[in-house]
């Protein structure tokens, strides 16, 4: 089944989300590479392609996983919440329909 991951960056945390990118993003291309991954990125602070200085306000995974908690467990583990970018990560199903 499909998750949705949702970490929410904590205030003044683009240091560290830079920090830990490689690291982030090696796991979400060992899941692209699994044929398990259907999005992944950063929301900008602003409306703004590159936000610069003002950071990301979160990021959006959204792969397959066979549980829940096998998504929670992975989502866990993500770099991200190891160098306390997230203040929280939401992780629920979701019902993939288009496209």
């Amino acid at each position: 089944m499909w998750y949705v991951i949702e970490g929410h960056d904590g205030e003044g945390v683009l240091e560290r989300r830079l920090a830990a990118r490689a690291a982030h993003l090696a796991r979400l291309t060992a899941l692209r590479d699994q044929g398990r991954l259907l999005l992944a990125g950063p929301c900008p602070a602003i409306d703004a392609e590159d936000p610069g200085p003002a950071g990301f306000s979160g990021s959006l995974v959204v792969a397959e996983f066979e549980s829940l908690e096998a998504a929670r467990s992975w989502a866990d583990a993500d770099p991200y919440v190891a160098a306390d970018v997230y203040d929280r990560v939401d992780v629920r199903p979701f019902k993939r329909v288009l496209p």
